[in-house]
């Protein structure tokens, strides 16, 4: 079973950037489609972005489209998630996940059935 294991998160200032990592360990990513998604305190989880196996597809939700770019290094068995521009709201536990057997898993929580633990994600005014 892949494990998961997301860094890069910390402390930054509005309008700061950061850029978060997720590690495989064990096994290639390269059969699984990826997604991020993340929570706020006394929120629920919710969808960030996702990309293909391939790395040809990507969506993103609405709040973070044009400032946050998911990209993934199949040969590190590594996804990432460039976080720019980044706002108060955009504070929250970071999470990464991983669809197996699926070209594309989008943003249903239900298409992955591998997450990492998190990493939060705090960003002040």
């Amino acid at each position: 079973q892949v494990q998961l294991v997301e860094s890069g998160g910390g402390s930054v200032q509005a309008g700061g950037s950061l850029r978060l990592s997720c590690a495989a360990s064990e096994r290639t990513l390269s059969s699984y489609a990826m997604g991020w998604f993340r929570q706020a305190p006394g929120k629920e989880r919710e969808f960030v972005a996702a990309i293909s196996w391939s790395g040809q597809s990507t969506s993103y939700a609405d709040s973070v489209k044009g400032r946050f770019t998911i990209s993934r290094d199949n040969a590190k068995n590594t996804v990432y998630l460039q976080m720019n521009s980044l706002k108060p709201e955009d504070t929250a536990v970071y999470y990464c996940a991983a669809a197996e057997g699926m070209y594309f898993a989008g943003p249903r929580h239900s298409a992955y059935g591998h997450w990492g633990k998190g990493t939060l994600v705090t960003v002040s005014s």
